[in-house]
This record gives C-alpha cells, sequence and structure tokens, in this order.
C-alpha cells in the first residue's frame, strides 16, 4: 500500500462519533494509511455544555484531540467526516468547518479528495441517510470522489446495512445498539484504497 494520508474529521457531543473516528484510524493505519484524527471546533456555549454531563465528559475526553484546520484538509488525500445527525442534516459545528473552506475550494484543493462519511443518532430511521447525504452534497461541490461502502462487504449486514455510510443508533443511555466496528474500519479501509487508486491514477 502506498502510504495514502487520511484525515478522520469529527463532532462529537455523547463520545459516539469519537469512537468511531477512532475506529476508522485503526481500520486506516492496517491499511497503511498515514492518519490524522481531528475534532471540529465547538461553537456550543460553555454555559449550556455545563448543564449537560454527558456533553461536558466528552468535550474534557477530547481536549487533547487537534482541531482540524484548511491545511489538514489540504494535507489529506482522502477524508472520513463522522457526525451525529441533527434533525437529518450535520450538525452546526461541521457545517461551519466545510463552509470556512471557501478558500481552499476556490483554489482548487477539494478536488479529487476522497471522502466517506460516517453517522449516529438516537433512533433507527433517525436521519442518519439524509445527514450523509447532505454532507456528500457539499462534497460535490467540493470536486471530492465519494467512496460510499454500499454492500462491499457482509459486515455491513451486521451494522444495520446503510450503503451510504456507517450509521448507529444510540440508547438512551448513550450506548450504541449496533455492532458497527467491523463495518466502520471496512469503510476506513476501502476510503484508504479507492484514494491508493487515484493517487496511483493521478501521477
Amino acid at each position: 500500500m502506498s502510504n495514502v494520508k487520511l484525515a478522520v474529521v469529527f463532532y462529537s457531543m455523547s463520545g459516539t462519533n469519537h469512537q468511531m473516528a477512532k475506529w476508522a484510524e485503526e481500520g486506516a493505519k492496517e491499511a497503511g494509511a498515514e492518519v490524522k484524527v481531528l475534532k471540529v471546533e465547538e461553537l456550543a456555549p460553555q454555559s449550556v455544555i455545563e448543564e449537560n454531563e454527558v456533553w461536558k465528559s466528552t468535550v474534557e475526553a477530547t481536549k487533547d484531540v487537534p482541531t482540524a484546520t484548511s491545511d489538514d484538509i489540504e494535507w489529506a488525500d482522502a477524508i472520513i467526516f463522522s457526525v451525529p445527525t441533527r434533525f437529518g442534516n450535520m450538525p452546526s459545528q461541521m457545517k461551519q468547518f466545510l463552509d470556512t473552506q471557501g478558500g481552499l475550494w476556490a483554489s482548487g484543493k477539494t478536488i479529487n479528495k476522497v471522502v466517506s462519511g460516517m453517522t449516529s443518532a438516537q433512533n433507527p430511521h433517525g436521519g442518519q441517510e439524509a445527514t450523509l447525504l447532505s454532507l456528500y452534497t457539499s462534497m460535490m461541490h467540493w470536486g471530492a470522489i465519494i467512496a460510499t461502502p454500499g454492500y462491499t462487504d457482509p459486515v455491513l449486514f451486521a451494522a444495520g446495512g446503510n450503503p451510504y455510510g456507517t450509521s448507529v443508533s444510540v440508547d438512551q443511555d448513550g450506548n450504541m445498539v449496533e455492532d458497527v466496528e467491523g463495518a466502520v474500519k471496512h469503510q476506513a479501509k476501502r476510503t484508504v484504497t479507492v484514494a491508493e487508486w487515484v493517487k496511483k491514477g493521478n501521477q
């Protein structure tokens, strides 16, 4: 495997998408990639975060994770985004991050990035597919190459069989309902593989 550079960019309020990002990192490294795990900037007021113990503990647990920048996007051959759903869309924190990449986009530096998305919600039909489609709409404008998992491995069915990207339901106690670790790692490896094809074909 060539040394594909992968950025795993996440937003997490309860820790679910942080965990998925870490699994993606493991899968990508197994595929030979150089990986950066990065969070997007938190926009919610500290006073609101302080009122929610789970949110507060997630902020504390991820305090040492670097915050994603335009330089990270430019560095990466491939990007995996991991976000919870917010009313069928990506969270405002991730949307703001994407919206501030206009300079990269205008200079053509988002073209041919290989991208893939993962998500979570409290209900099996709580907007997972719509959230990933909202992300992929932005990626089409970037000129990126979208690498979904489709049904490329049986492990995806145990995780709920979402062809748009791995998605997981989270119960009232914050526990993942489906076993998605294998699906996340497969999706990461597939993303790295597609990025390798793109890099080889572009040389």
